[in-house]
């Protein structure tokens, strides 16, 4: 049995529905995406799990994954060909074999529920993070800076109270 990862903890009356749902991302991901995607779709799952009341009690799995999938690509730029991967939203709907609106309210309601946006730096995909601007953005002296092109010690200090993943000078 694999342990799982604080991200995807879920309280125990959430168990069996979370493992629903992820079942399908997980297959989706598999055929369509990634680890980092099916990875990124757990962590989502398990969030929205753990809202009190969960959003997720109610409705069909089906719809609540492919809400899901749109939500993580809408951040993540899943629908730009110039992309990888790429899958066109149409695509992702009839995969669940969902109207094209009813996954954009499903996703809708699931961004709106966690302030989720384009390269929302909580929701980016792992290999994204070094260019999402978003994520590198500190306050310094109140001016905003992009840590990156910070002196050492400032980088080192941002990654010390966590404002920025990884010292970008080191990388």
């Amino acid at each position: 049995m694999s342990k799982r990862s604080s991200s995807e903890r879920v309280p125990g009356e959430m168990q069996a529905r979370f493992d629903e749902i992820t079942q399908i991302t997980d297959a989706f991901s598999q055929t369509h995406l990634n680890d980092e995607y099916a990875a990124l779709c757990r962590q989502l799952t398990a969030t929205l799990c753990r809202k009190r009341p969960s959003p997720l009690s109610q409705g069909k799995a089906n719809t609540w994954a492919c809400g899901i999938i749109h939500a993580l690509g809408t951040v993540n730029f899943l629908f730009d060909s110039s992309q990888k991967p790429y899958v066109p939203a149409r695509e992702i709907a009839n995969y669940f074999g969902l109207s094209m609106s009813t996954m954009q309210a499903k996703s809708k309601q699931i961004r709106d529920l966690l302030d989720m946006y384009q390269m929302d730096p909580n929701w980016t995909l792992p290999s994204m993070i070094g260019s999402n601007p978003l994520v590198w953005m500190i306050q310094v002296n109140g001016i905003i800076i992009d840590a990156r092109y910070a002196p050492l010690e400032i980088q080192e200090e941002a990654f010390r109270k966590g404002l920025i993943p990884y010292i970008p000078a080191k990388q």
